[in-house]
This record gives structure tokens, C-alpha cells and sequence, in this order.
């Protein structure tokens, strides 16, 4: 494939996807030169790199790089990475299908949690016949940390199951039948009412260890914490603590600071831990691939990026 006047090359750097999305891209960009990155012919004609992952260095090669589509809903891999250049534009995977998954996964947790699963299983295991009060699901707070594509679609689902959902984010977003809370006060606001909290923040380094016994003690007495966003959101040992002297009743962590989770992590055999291998939502490359093709012809255009993220 050669490539048009004033264009460069589209590098892929990806591992098991390769085979998947560059034919997807060569069958949606056809007049644009595309190639895997680790038999890349000119590096210097690369302007743009389609990417499904951290790779280290390999951004290094492309001095006139100019555009990053990531296949990844997370970015965070990239916007620490020093080969990337100050200039070049970075875009993150928006996709109907990760969102559906996700907010599938954060329904199923929430509604687990609700419905006190976490306590019944350990009453299973000490074979104790033990009723509980269930509250209804309106007397619930669910607070949603994060108020991006899949914050605002996890909260607009919690609201319709009939919670009361709260959100926060850095930047006040108007949420229809969402209460939302910004800033260093709304946050507390949000943990002191939240019953259940679902973090779904982009990992940045304003929200790394987030999750910490500053803000996890302000929850009330009995919450339960759930993380599908990054591991590095929490600070594993201050949950453990809480968790331990019985504040918090019980965590769900589908993402850890250390995948795969190492063997004799202490959340594997933790009886207040649901621990998940990343499954919250999964890329599926496919689809990932046909929305980098729109992202790229976009960008050839000269649109506006919708899926363009703020470095």
C-alpha cells in the first residue's frame, strides 16, 4: 500500500492482535502505507503508531510521530511513556462494546454487593444458617468515581436498576438524574454517603493512589469498594487494613498494581477480596481496530478528534 501525498506511515505496534487489526486498518485505510512496527521499513516516514499496550522504547524510533491511536480504553501506559513526543496527539479507544461489557460487569458487582453475596458466601463456608436484612435497592447509594464515556454509562445504569448514584470527576459534568460532586470536598461528600463505591477514574498522577485509608476510612461503616479501573488507583495495603479491622465489609478488585496477580498475594486467599483477572472490560480487537480506522481518517481530515485526550 503506498501512501498519498503528504502522508506518512501507519505503524501497528501490537503483539497477539497484529494479525487482526492490521488487515482490518489495510481494508478501512487503503490508500494509507501500513506496516507492524518491529519490520518497519523507514522509521522517520512513521506520523502515526496504532498501539494495544505498553511496549517500551518503542515509540523511540518515530521522530516525526504525530498521532497515537491507542486500542486501549486506558492511556495512562502512554501519557507516562518519555519517548512520547510533546506533540503528538493521543487517543484513547471509545467503543460501544467495551462500554456494554463494562457496565454489564459493574452491574453484576454492584447488584452482588447489594444483595450482601460477600457475607452469605462466608456464612457458607462456616455453615451458618444466617439471615440477613436486605435493604431495598433505593436506599442505596452507589458512588461512581470517574464521569467519563464508561462512568457516566455504569452511573446512568446503576440510576435505572433504581440506586441512588452519586459521581465525582476533576471536572463537573451536567449527568442527568446523576448527583455530581468535583473537587477535593465534593470527593468527601460522595465517600461519606456511599454505601458501595465503584472507581472508574483514568489513572492519571492526581488520581494514583486514590483509593488510600484517607479517602477509604471516610466511607461509612460496612462499604463496599470496587475497582475496575487501574490497580494503581489503590494503595493495596490500606485496603487490607480496613478490611481487616472490619470498617470496610468487602472488596471487588478486577485490576491490580501487579498482572497477572503474583501467587502469594495476599488478596488471593483474603476471605473480604472477589479477586478478577481484568475481564471488567475486555478490547475486542476487532472492533478496536475499526474505530482506530475512523480515529485516522479523521485525523487525515482535519476533524475534531472526539476520543482525543487531554495530556
Amino acid at each position: 500500500m503506498s501512501s498519498s501525498p503528504g502522508r506518512g506511515t501507519i505503524a501497528v505496534v501490537a503483539d497477539k492482535n497484529l494479525t487482526v487489526v492490521v488487515p482490518i486498518l489495510a481494508s478501512g485505510l487503503p490508500e494509507e502505507r501500513i506496516e507492524a512496527a518491529n519490520v518497519i521499513t523507514d522509521p522517520s516516514a512513521v506520523d502515526i503508531v496504532v498501539s494495544d499496550g505498553p511496549f517500551p522504547g518503542a515509540l523511540k524510533a518515530f521522530p516525526g510521530l504525530r498521532l497515537v491511536v491507542s486500542l486501549w480504553a486506558g492511556v495512562d501506559h502512554l501519557l507516562t511513556d518519555p519517548d512520547l513526543p510533546p506533540h503528538a496527539l493521543v487517543t484513547r479507544l471509545v467503543d460501544a462494546n467495551l462500554t456494554a461489557a463494562m457496565v454489564e460487569a459493574v452491574l453484576a458487582h454492584v447488584l452482588a454487593a447489594h444483595r450482601q453475596h460477600d457475607v452469605y458466601r462466608r456464612a457458607q463456608g462456616e455453615k451458618r444458617w444466617a439471615p440477613r436484612r436486605q435493604p431495598l435497592v433505593s436506599d442505596r447509594v452507589v458512588g461512581v468515581l470517574g464521569l467519563g464515556t464508561l462512568g457516566t454509562a455504569a452511573a446512568h445504569a446503576l440510576r435505572a436498576v433504581g440506586f441512588q448514584v452519586h459521581g465525582w470527576s476533576r471536572t463537573h459534568h451536567d449527568v442527568p438524574d446523576i448527583e455530581v460532586r468535583t473537587g477535593d470536598d465534593g470527593l468527601r461528600a460522595l465517600l461519606e454517603r456511599a454505601d458501595i463505591l465503584v472507581n472508574l477514574l483514568p489513572l492519571t498522577p492526581t488520581t494514583r493512589g486514590i483509593l488510600c485509608r484517607e479517602t477509604l476510612s471516610q466511607l461509612p461503616q460496612g462499604a463496599v469498594v470496587i475497582n475496575v479501573a487501574r490497580g494503581a488507583h489503590l494503595v493495596e495495603r490500606d485496603l487490607l487494613a480496613l478490611l481487616d479491622s472490619g470498617h470496610l465489609r468487602h472488596a471487588v478488585l478486577d485490576v491490580h498494581a501487579t498482572e497477572p496477580l503474583p501467587e502469594h498475594h495476599p488478596s488471593w486467599a483474603h476471605p473480604r477480596i472477589d479477586v478478577f483477572p481484568h475481564v471488567a472490560g475486555p478490547t475486542d480487537p476487532a472492533t478496536a481496530a475499526e474505530r482506530a480506522v475512523e480515529t485516522i481518517l479523521a485525523f487525515r481530515a482535519g476533524r475534531p478528534l472526539t476520543n482525543l485526550v487531554g495530556r
